[in-house]
């Protein structure tokens, strides 16, 4: 196992209203009845605008909502349903919460439809950090060692009697690629409940948005992969979803070469085709998790996986940095200067 020494930084788009990792929305002008908040959560920064004169409350009770979903879902938490099916692989089936039990049934789904591109049980690999504060890398014995733990075959759902089970010791689930955007859609459904105006929840480079920010629709910048720091547009929507995966939020550099965190489930090692996936839609159910599976196809396959996504426009930048996009999202995307 190596340590590197040069540590890549999390860059965030700063002098653009609300910050946010990957997107930005209009800063809301002066209103008692816009509320501004952000969280630490789900390993990120979550950014809450909320319109309306239930907004102050609607905004602490989507936190804590999604604060609770989080508590069942991280695999970092000792006491979470995760960490509880993770220790129990090899030996008995889990009881989860309808919650988590509709996350995994997401996460298997998809690992199946992939043929494994994305993988569920990815968490078997256990050398890497991306922490800032410590990165690391594995050595080459050690994923060769945890390559056969990775396999979705061995999770096992009963959704009858709400258990799940991991067939043999050692393999582990991450729910990295397909909690999170439950998770605030979750939270979204607190702030519609309060019947608020508008409202616009950022987490991580997804983007959920309802009504309008003092009338006008809310706008959503697209970070560029090739260049974090710029934008490549912009997409204005009321009501919508904008999901995105690239390979600039996690990394670092060992020895003059950049490792991020999407890892490759064939190989425990980090993806190398495409640079970064952005996707337009009304809902998250129909985005959740397949930027990621695109990314791990590679960018042909990618391409392709997201031409036939229904209700979906999106963009892919692939590691020779062209720009693809669907019909769609080429109308809808303002491209920057």
């Amino acid at each position: 196992m190596m340590t590197p020494s040069l540590p890549g930084r999390r860059r965030c788009l700063t002098g653009l209203g609300l910050l946010a990792t990957g997107m930005f929305v209009r800063p809301a002008l002066a209103s008692p009845h816009v509320q501004r908040a952000s969280r630490d959560l789900l390993g990120t920064r979550v950014d809450i605008v909320a319109q309306g004169s239930q907004a102050s409350q609607a905004t602490a009770q989507a936190f804590a909502e999604m604060a609770r979903l989080e508590r069942l879902m991280s695999r970092y938490r000792p006491d979470s349903e995760i960490s509880a099916l993770n220790r129990s692989a090899g030996l008995a089936a889990v009881d989860v919460s309808p919650e988590t039990l509709a996350v995994l049934r997401r996460g298997l789904d998809l690992s199946q439809r992939s043929n494994g591109a994305f993988d569920i049980t990815v968490g078997g690999y256990q050398g890497w950090s991306f922490d800032p504060a410590n990165p690391r890398l594995p050595s080459a014995a050690q994923l060769r060692h945890e390559r056969s733990m990775v396999n979705h075959r061995y999770l096992v759902l009963d959704p009858v009697k709400r258990q799940a089970r991991l067939q043999r010791p050692g393999v582990k689930v991450d729910l990295g690629g397909v909690a999170k955007l439950p998770i605030l859609q979750a939270g979204m459904r607190v702030l519609q409940a309060h019947g608020l105006d508008g409202a616009m929840l950022n987490g991580g480079g997804d983007v959920l948005v309802t009504g309008q920010l003092l009338g006008r629709d809310w706008r959503i910048g697209l970070r560029d992969p090739r260049a974090p720091e710029r934008l490549l547009g912009t997409l204005e929507l009321s009501d919508g979803v904008v999901a995105s995966s690239g390979d600039y939020e996690r990394a670092f550099i060992y020895e003059g070469k950049r490792y991020h965190h999407i890892l490759d489930p064939h190989t425990g090692l980090p993806t190398q085709g495409v640079r970064g996936v952005a996707m337009l839609a009304r809902t998250p159910q129909a985005v959740n998790g397949w930027g990621a599976t695109a990314m791990l196809m590679g960018a042909a396959r990618g391409q392709r996986l997201l031409s036939g996504l229904p209700g979906v426009e999106s963009l892919m930048v692939d590691a020779q940095a062209r720009t693809w996009m669907s019909a769609g999202m080429r109308e809808q995307l303002k491209l920057s200067a």
